[in-house]
């Protein structure tokens, strides 16, 4: 009998020894994925700062396209006040698109592309998008790690018990699947 008991007691103690080693696994995959995306909400943030400075550049030449300058101001606002990866990926696409509009416009004012501000400003703008996109690619990475394991026995056992669920992907929008069209 008491064989038996220092048997139970070591399989008891193998458990929590598990249980713990599990959940601080968690904790940390957790802050990671938590940082991964403070990284993401930061870099969008200095895309929204450029922003304002591009529209007033373009405004300076091109005051009477007001509709796409708007256009840009709503979707910054939008993106201002998203929450979480799929509002923030949502609000992220229409800002794209937004923008997108408004560099149309651009082009259609020689004098405006050969602005050294505009230039800096659209350096700066793709400077920030390179950045985006490396910090979307870290945050994806770190939920994917998450995700597995908190999916993977034997933490799959604990995970739910200790409050940790699956974590969202950060997703490109529907029309970043389509290739864009450059005409000359």
């Amino acid at each position: 009998m008491n064989k038996s008991i220092w048997i139970v007691i070591a399989i008891v103690g193998a458990l929590l020894v598990s249980a713990m080693f599990s959940y601080n696994t968690l904790v940390s995959m957790n802050e990671n994925v938590n940082g991964k995306w403070s990284q993401i909400e930061n870099q969008l943030q200095r895309r929204a700062d450029l922003i304002p400075n591009l529209v007033n550049t373009v405004k300076g030449y091109a005051a009477h396209e007001q509709q796409a300058i708007q256009a840009v101001a709503d979707a910054r606002a939008k993106l201002a006040g998203a929450q979480g990866p799929v509002g923030k990926a949502q609000a992220n696409s229409d800002l794209n698109s937004a923008l997108s509009r408004l560099l149309v416009v651009a082009e259609n004012y020689p004098n405006l592309k050969a602005d050294k501000n505009f230039r800096a400003l659209m350096d700066e703008l793709s400077g920030t998008e390179n950045r985006i996109a490396v910090a979307r690619k870290d945050y994806n990475d770190a939920v994917q790690g998450y995700n597995v394991k908190i999916r993977a026995l034997p933490t799959s056992l604990f995970a739910g018990m200790m409050g940790f669920g699956p974590k969202e992907y950060f997703k490109a929008d529907e029309g970043a699947k389509q290739v864009p069209q450059v005409k000359f």
